[in-house]
C-alpha cells in the first residue's frame, strides 16, 4: 500500500515511515500542510494519515478541500487534542477515522487496514473512462470494446494509473507498488512497460492513451468522462 503522512513532527514521521515499510508498505510524508494538500491532490495514495496542526495549512481544511474536489482518499486524523469536538469537527470535514497522541504502532496499522478495506469494499467492479473499460475482477480489458491482451504487469501498471482518476505517478511510485521487495530493479523497467503498455493500447497511435510529464511521471490521458459501473 502507498501511504502519505502529514505530520508536521519529523521524529513522529520518522517513526510511522519505518513501521508501515516494516510492512512493505511504501510511506511518503510532509510537515507542510500545502505540500500534504498538493500531494494529496496530485498523485495516488490508498490512505492518508493527516495531523491537525500543522503549518501552512490546518489538517481539518486539508481534508475540506480534498472532499470538496470529490477525492474518495481514505484519511486517518492524527491529533494530540482530546477534546470530543476535535474529533468531530474532523470527522464532519471528511475524515474516515481519528486516532488520539500518543498511539500504539499496531493500532494504528489496523486503522489503516480498515480504511483501505473499506474503500475497496466500495469500489465499482468495472472502470470505464472513455473507451477504455476495465473489469477489476476479472482483470480483463477492451478498448472501444476490443479486448487487449495484457500480462499481469502490464495490466497492473493500466490499473494502477485508470484508478489513480488523472493524478501523476511518477516512475518511483509506480515501482514501489509494482515490484514492492524487489530493490535491484532496472531504473528503465517502468518506461519498458509504459512503452508496450501504449502500443497494445493504441496500436493505430490515435488514442495517445498515457501521458508522460517531463520529470514528473505518467498519467492516464484519456477523456474526461469517466464512470464506474457497479454492475460488474
Amino acid at each position: 500500500m502507498h501511504i502519505l503522512i502529514i505530520e508536521d513532527e519529523p521524529e513522529l514521521r520518522r517513526q510511522i515511515t519505518e513501521r508501515l515499510k516494516r510492512e512493505s508498505w511504501v510511506a511518503e510524508g510532509s510537515g507542510d500542510g500545502q505540500e500534504g494538500l498538493y500531494l494529496a491532490s496530485e498523485y495516488s495514495f490508498d490512505a492518508a494519515i493527516v495531523d491537525l496542526g500543522l503549518p501552512g495549512l490546518s489538517g481539518l481544511e486539508i481534508i475540506r478541500q480534498l472532499r470538496a474536489k470529490e477525492s474518495l482518499l481514505p484519511i486517518l486524523i492524527l491529533t494530540a487534542r482530546d477534546r470530543w469536538q476535535d474529533k468531530v469537527e474532523g470527522l464532519e470535514a471528511g475524515a474516515d477515522d481519528y486516532l488520539v497522541k500518543p498511539f500504539h504502532s499496531e493500532e494504528l496499522l489496523a486503522r489503516l487496514r480498515a480504511l483501505v478495506r473499506r474503500a475497496a469494499g466500495t469500489a465499482s467492479r468495472e472502470l470505464r473512462i472513455g473507451p477504455l473499460r476495465l473489469d477489476l475482477n476479472a482483470e480483463q480489458v477492451w478498448i472501444e470494446e476490443r479486448p487487449v491482451e495484457l500480462t499481469a504487469y502490464e495490466y497492473r501498471l493500466l490499473e494502477l494509473l485508470a484508478t489513480s482518476r488523472g493524478k501523476i505517478l511518477s516512475k518511483q511510485a509506480l515501482a514501489d507498488r509494482l515490484y514492492p521487495h524487489d530493490e535491484d530493479r532496472e531504473s528503465n523497467v517502468i518506461e519498458v512497460l509504459v512503452g508496450r503498455l501504449r502500443r497494445k493500447l493504441d496500436p493505430e497511435g490515435q488514442l495517445s492513451p498515457i501521458e508522460t510529464l517531463r520529470s514528473r511521471g505518467y498519467r492516464l490521458a484519456l477523456a474526461e468522462d469517466a464512470h464506474e459501473d457497479g454492475g460488474g
